[in-house]
């Protein structure tokens, strides 16, 4: 299928300060787009100036959340060149969802060719200050304009682009953060697994509830035993106990991350013992009690690695580590963004130059 593009008459002003970035507020030039139908399959690929999107009031995805999407970077490298981390895997992981979701599945090289086209025609507005990156969102959603419940029949298919500021402005910090004992996130058989907004809409009370009592994430338990540690906030999370690192199993109620999966590569390389598996908070109490929690931290696409200074449980507080960031969370922290920003080695071939 051949990419149309379109280039905008009246280009925006780019951010000279990379500190007043933020996250997600800025969008670049250009958008990618594609549309879906039962006739014609995946057709209309085109690159068109970044502007809002028509679609019907009575879109499926408005009334039914039939919508999956993926977080990515583009990093500026030292020698001037752009780079991507792992982008067939979030292409992969999106069909993967858009499978639990019955929407239709799309061609992960011909996505990342598109992505590639955007970013080129884009590239300027790719940061070069330190720890700053453009961030992709590409999302998928169902787009049929009628209010049954049914398989979607029409979808559109989306790229855009955000620079994004550096997450930790001021150092890698310790977060504090509270175990959520009412809400669930996910259940096994559900939609945990997939990346939909579903997912994070349901989070949503419980992280105000806990930012109101002063907690930056909220530690996700099961939904059945309600015992069994799942994700912090939107990330995974890993925990070192007696010198091992622990990491939830993917139960179907986790999402299989990114970052995650490269933690645990890294971790491996460098004869660290992981082990995969149900971790119950009374595990990670008595491991606190014991002065064997070593460690504890989140892993994630924006933040990489968030180190976990303070665990609460029915408000009683647990500190982690004496609530400073342990060696192994640092050590993952300083390779990951090393090999994404270029300026390290990179031996597992994780990285993609944009040419």
């Amino acid at each position: 299928m051949e990419i149309s593009v379109t280039l905008t008459g009246n280009p925006k002003t780019k951010p000279a300060d990379a500190s007043a970035l933020g996250f997600g507020k800025i969008f670049t030039d250009h958008m990618f787009l594609m549309e879906y139908n039962k006739d014609e399959g995946w057709h209309n690929a085109r690159i068109v100036p970044y502007g809002d999107l028509s679609i019907s009031p009575a879109s499926t995805v408005l009334h039914y959340g039939a919508e999956v999407f993926e977080g990515m970077k583009a990093y500026r490298r030292p020698d001037g060149e752009i780079q991507l981390f792992r982008p067939r895997d979030n292409f992969k992981r999106m069909n993967d969802s858009a499978e639990r979701l019955c929407l239709p599945q799309l061609d992960g090289e011909f996505c990342l060719e598109a992505l590639k086209k955007l970013i080129n025609i884009d590239r300027d507005w790719v940061p070069t200050a330190e720890g700053a990156s453009l961030y992709i969102r590409p999302f998928l959603f169902g787009n049929d304009p009628f209010l049954g419940v049914h398989t979607v029949n029409r979808c559109v298919f989306c790229i855009i682009l955000s620079p994004s500021g550096s997450y930790y402005k001021e150092g890698v910090n310790p977060v504090k953060i509270m175990i959520e004992t009412q809400d669930v996130r996910a259940v096994r058989g559900g939609t945990g697994y997939a990346k939909c907004g579903g997912n994070y809409a349901a989070s949503m009370r419980a992280g105000e509830k806990a930012e109101q009592k002063g907690y930056a994430q909220v530690l996700w338990l099961d939904g059945v035993e309600r015992k069994y540690v799942e994700e912090v906030g939107s990330m995974n999370v890993m925990f070192k106990i007696n010198g091992t690192v622990v990491t939830p199993k993917l139960t179907g109620s986790v999402l299989p991350g990114i970052t995650r999966r490269s933690c645990i590569a890294l971790l491996k390389e460098w004869g660290v013992p992981v082990e995969e598996r149900l971790v119950s908070v009374e595990e990670l109490e008595q491991a606190v009690k014991n002065n064997t929690l070593d460690e504890a931290w989140g892993c994630g696409t924006a933040a990489v690695v968030s180190p976990i200074g303070e665990l609460c449980v029915e408000d009683v507080p647990y500190v982690v580590n004496g609530g400073k960031i342990g060696p192994v969370t640092q050590k993952l922290y300083d390779e990951l963004t090393g090999i994404q920003w270029g300026k390290k080695p990179d031996p597992f071939g994780w990285t993609e130059t944009v040419k």
